[in-house]
Formats: C-alpha cells, structure tokens, sequence
C-alpha cells in the first residue's frame, strides 16, 4: 500500500509537543520537538526542502506518533529523554542545528558545577538541557546556595590561598582553603535536586530543621531554612515558566464546547486544590475562569480554620468550597481536583452548584478522565482535544497556585519559629525585626546596636534578642 505522508499527519495537533517517525519494520528513525506539531510535520511533506540526511530519513517514514506536552520547554526536555533513552537512528544527540545550554558535576575530589553547550558524550555527570539561559542560571544560583559547590576551574582552586567572595557570600564551601567534612553529601544532593523533583527535599529538610531548632542549634536551623526558601524561589520560578502555556488556549471556544458537555452556562467557574505536609499548612485555593481565561482577581486562598480536618483532604475540601460559596464571587459551576470522594463532598457541601470531577491521573500522561455534574464517569473526551487541554490546564493552575500558597505559608513559619523561642517577642516585633534585617540570619549576626536602631523594638528587648543569639558573649 503507498501511504502518502499527508496522511501520516492529518490529525495532528496544533499544540507543543514531540514526534517520532518509523520504518515500515518498526525502526524508530528520528525524535523531533515542535512547539506546533501540526506545523512542524507538515515542513517535511516537501522533501526536496529538506537537509540532505532528512531527505533520506523521510523517504523511508511510514508511521508517524507524536505526545502532546503543556509547554515547549517541556517538549524540548521530553524530545532529550527519548533521544537519551531510546538513540533514533538519525538523530545526532540535540546538535543538528544548535547547541541547548547543559550543566555538568566534574569528575574529581571536589566536583566543580558549570554549564556548556555540546555533545553530552563530552561530559559523564550531565544535566538537562534547559530551554534558555537564564533557566539554567538560575538552577546554577539555587545549586550554589543550597549545596555551595564550587563553579572555579581546577587551577584557580589549587592557586588560592583563600577563600574567594562566593564563599564570603555563601555560594561556595571554599574547597581550595577549607576542610569539607560534607562537600560528597553536599554533591548527592545537588545531583537529587537536578534529577528529581524538590518537594520531597523540601520536606526533608524541614524535619531537619526542626530539630536542630528543638536541640536549640538554631544557627544550624537558620541554615537549613535558607537551604529551603533557595529551594522554594527556584521551584516557584520553575512554576511560572510551565505554566504560561494557557495564553495559546482559545477560552471562548473551550468554555462554550464545556458548556455543550455539560448542559449549563458558564459565566465564572472555579476549581479547587488543597495542600498540606503531614498534616501541617493545611491550606486550600479557589481558581476562577471564563469565557475569557482566568480571572485572577477572583482567586481566593484558605487557611484550615477546622484543625481537626488537618491532613484530611476530605475534610479540608469541604470547609473551603463552603467558605467559598458562602463568601466568594458567585460560580456557576465547580471543578474539583480528585475522584469520587472529593465530588461528593462538593456536591453535599454546595448541592444547589454542578460539580465537575478532574482526576488526577498520572500528571501529564493523558489519563485524566471525568466526573460529570450528574455522578456519570466521562472518558470520551480525546486526550488531544482542545478542552482536554484546557481542563488539564486549570487543574494544573488551581494545583499551582496552591503548591505556591503552601510554601509560602511554611516558609513565613520556618522563619517565625526560631523568633517564637524568645520571650516578649510577639507578632509586632517579630515584623519590625523582619521588615528590618531582611531574614532571621542577619538578626541572629546583627550587634547590639544594630538590633537597637530597630523602630518600636526598644533596648530592653533588643537585648533580650542579642543575649539569646549571643549567651557566650556577655
């Protein structure tokens, strides 16, 4: 049978996402990234446009897949993997026309961080690509902070005599003056950070900070705490970027076909998320969207009121919908985030709103199905339809703008808590020192003096302050 390539890419979609042409026996010949398939695919129908190894590539294509991905950025990085993983046969490792910015470890006693742009079979220890430069400046910055490894070239270490400024600064343990006891620990975890995902190391980290807190370690504690909010900066910069792809959906569009599929009108719908760390900063977060995307002046935070719901999904999801509906702009239809349990709860809770059910599903794999306003289970909707991808994309909001809230949250406590161990120092002057030093780090490095110069503080207290951070001085 002579299949024509128009054929092959018919339905393609017009959306980010990457590619993958085969042989007639199933030989995987090339991976492509597009940040629009549809017009991607369709630059090959012309072969004699084509380079002269992608015209020999193009004559034997007889299948033709693609994976839809929520940004071009994360094209870029799923095109890598299955390059990496899977080596397509007329693929030359991402440097057929330019080179992506990367980041290597070293191999050596005291591994050095620093990006490059080249085959990754010049580096052992290889991270990414990122899709811009400034992404990967910025995980260099969060490295630097949390792990302070160093960025110098071996012979600029080994010619020190002592530490240059990024020590001075925090951003580097100083290896070419200094005992490092942690630098290989410090290593694995850089390597956790670039390879995964930051939350669990988050987590880990709070446990840890906590209890060199009660051991009263609380310069180790302040630390770790600036370990967690570099961690945090960076995984919330990491957000903004995914998330940006809601500016190429067509709302009107989408929110009318929802309407269709639902049988109601539209006018404000909101979606809801909740998000906790074993039980604690228990909160939750109401996005809103319409006809004409998301109306960010309708998006609500909650803080759990209801403690003993702490840590109960269930539990918390109920309060915060009724505050919702009892306070919140009017909506007129409700998006949860999870399964039966949770569209329940929102259907006891506001029985006079339609619930609409998004399931988690593994995130981003195209598994979501859906929970209509009746109980019925939907799963018709085609994975690379438009409104699939759009309520794919508020659930995604709703999740971050929640995940933002809560570490917002956890880390307005972590810096509270070592200032809650000293008497006489109540919310009031907990702000002004804040609002004054910056962070609790430089409270705990501030003089006598400079604690005085703090508005409403006054001497007494400032003392109180100086002695607890300086007990050995006085």
């Amino acid at each position: 049978m002579n299949i024509q390539f128009t054929d092959l890419i018919a339905n393609a979609p017009d959306a980010p996402g990457t590619y993958r042409m085969y042989a007639s026996d199933h030989t995987l010949l090339y991976v492509g990234k597009a940040k629009n398939l549809a017009n991607r695919l369709r630059q090959y129908s012309d072969i004699s446009k084509l380079e002269p190894h992608k015209q020999v590539m193009r004559s034997l294509v007889t299948r033709i897949e693609w994976e839809i991905s929520p940004t071009e950025a994360d094209a870029l990085i799923r095109e890598q993997e299955l390059i990496k993983t899977l080596k397509p046969k007329y693929n030359i490792m991402l440097t057929d026309d330019k080179m992506y910015p990367m980041l290597a470890l070293t191999a050596s006693e005291y591994p050095r961080i620093l990006k490059f742009r080249g085959k990754i079979s010049q580096r052992k220890d290889v991270f990414g690509p990122y899709p811009s430069v400034t992404a990967l400046n910025d995980t260099i910055k969060m490295i630097q902070k949390v792990c302070r490894l160093r960025t110098c070239t071996d012979t600029f270490m080994h010619n020190r005599t002592r530490p240059c400024l990024l020590y001075q600064i925090g951003r580097c343990s100083a290896p070419c003056c200094l005992p490092q006891p942690d630098y290989k620990e410090n290593v694995a975890l850089a390597r956790r950070i670039l390879t995964g995902d930051s939350e669990p190391i988050i987590s880990e980290l709070s446990a840890e900070m906590k209890k060199h807190s009660e051991n009263m370690d609380f310069e180790q504690a302040a630390v770790i705490r600036d370990k967690i909010i570099a961690l945090t900066q960076t995984a919330n910069r990491g957000k903004k970027r995914n998330f940006t792809h809601d500016k190429n959906i067509n709302w009107d569009e989408n929110v009318s076909e929802l309407e269709k599929l639902i049988g109601i009108k539209i006018e404000r719908a909101g979606v809801f998320d909740n998000s906790h760390l074993f039980g604690k900063n228990s909160v939750g977060a109401m996005i809103c969207f319409g006809h004409n995307g998301f109306t960010k002046t309708d998006y609500r935070h909650f803080k759990l009121q209801n403690r003993q719901n702490a840590g109960n999904d269930i539990g918390m999801m109920a309060e915060f919908i009724s505050r919702a509906v009892s306070n919140g702009p009017k909506l007129d239809l409700i998006i949860v985030d999870g399964g039966m349990a949770q569209w329940n709860i929102a259907k006891q809770v506001a029985p006079n709103i339609p619930i609409f059910g998004v399931t988690k599903g593994e995130v981003r794999n195209g598994d979501e199905h859906f929970i209509m306003p009746d109980g019925s289970i939907y799963t018709d909707l085609p994975k690379d339809s438009k409104l699939f991808l759009m309520l794919r994309a508020v659930r995604d909001e709703a999740h971050r703008f929640v995940i933002t809230y809560h570490r917002e949250t956890r880390a307005k406590q972590m810096t509270a808590s070592v200032l809650d161990e000293i008497d006489g120092i109540g919310p009031t002057r907990k702000h002004a020192l804040i609002q004054h030093f910056g962070s609790v780090r430089s409270i705990m490095d501030a003089t006598l003096q400079q604690l005085e110069q703090v508005p409403t503080l006054g001497k007494a207290a400032a003392k109180k302050i100086f002695a607890y951070f300086h007990s050995e001085l006085l």
